[in-house]
């Protein structure tokens, strides 16, 4: 895992090359993910522009962006890549009511938010714009959402996966978003508004449950997924639009 320590303001920023894939392994220094960067400092920007980023896929909706404008150093004249409608309703690890009352439900909840995912035609079009982007643009490419565990994290794991990297590495990258040694950032940006929502203050397995992410929400997309196309590849390349030749140029361009 490389982590950037040093950032004051962006949750969950990290490089996920470096496993071993098809022919070889992903190549490092190109692939980023992290969460939004709304509260980026200028320290944080000076980081990001020495990485060169020249594209970065957005997963929220439009009225996420307009909530929560990420920064962007000055001078950068790289591509957005966004939907121009809505990904879901809300964050997903914040599309909550009242009735969550144990950590239990919340995670119940969350498993609902990766029930629904694979059969969300934005998201579907998203993956999908993430993938060419990744194909089609030269130069490091990031990856985020609100929080980068859940829309952000299926499309790195559906990168992985074509690609070749092993579904054991698949899922050890998802679960290491519980690791970052940001997560004060997460927490600040979603519990306040989560409590206000829900009335009360929440207890810390409840806030676990919500702001980490767990194996069986990567196994319930993937079993969704099956269920609906009956396999993952077939759910990519129907309802994502990755086809032979996408595969191929996503493996020769990050596998070496």
């Amino acid at each position: 895992m490389t982590q950037a320590p040093n950032f004051q303001g962006i949750h969950n920023f990290r490089d996920y090359g470096g496993y071993s894939a098809a022919g070889g392994k992903v190549r490092r220094g190109v692939l980023y993910r992290s969460g939004q960067h709304v509260a980026a400092t200028d320290g944080d920007l000076a980081e990001l522009a020495a990485l060169d980023i020249r594209t970065v896929i957005d997963l929220r909706g439009i009225a996420e962006r307009e909530m929560h404008p990420c920064r962007r150093h000055e001078g950068w004249a790289g591509e957005v890549v966004a939907h121009d409608g809505s990904t879901t309703s809300s964050p997903p690890h914040m599309d909550i009511g009242p009735e969550v009352t144990t950590a239990d439900y919340a995670r119940d909840r969350m498993l609902q938010v990766y029930t629904r995912m694979p059969e969300n035609p934005a998201m579907q079009a998203m993956f999908g714009r993430y993938l060419h982007a990744l194909a089609d643009r030269d130069g490091a490419s990031l990856v985020h959402c609100f929080a980068g565990k859940d829309r952000t994290g299926m499309a790195v794991t559906l990168l992985l996966h074509i690609v070749g990297v092993s579904e054991d590495d698949q899922v050890r990258e998802f679960l290491l978003t519980n690791e970052s040694p940001t997560f004060h950032i997460l927490r600040a940006q979603s519990i306040p508004v989560m409590e206000k929502r829900l009335g009360r203050t929440m207890d810390e397995a409840s806030v676990r449950a919500m702001l980490d992410v767990h194996e069986d929400y990567f196994a319930r997309f993937h079993l969704v997924a099956r269920q609906t196309h009956g396999s993952l590849d077939d759910w990519l390349n129907q309802a994502v639009g990755v086809d032979d030749t996408l595969r191929m140029n996503l493996r020769d361009k990050f596998v070496a």
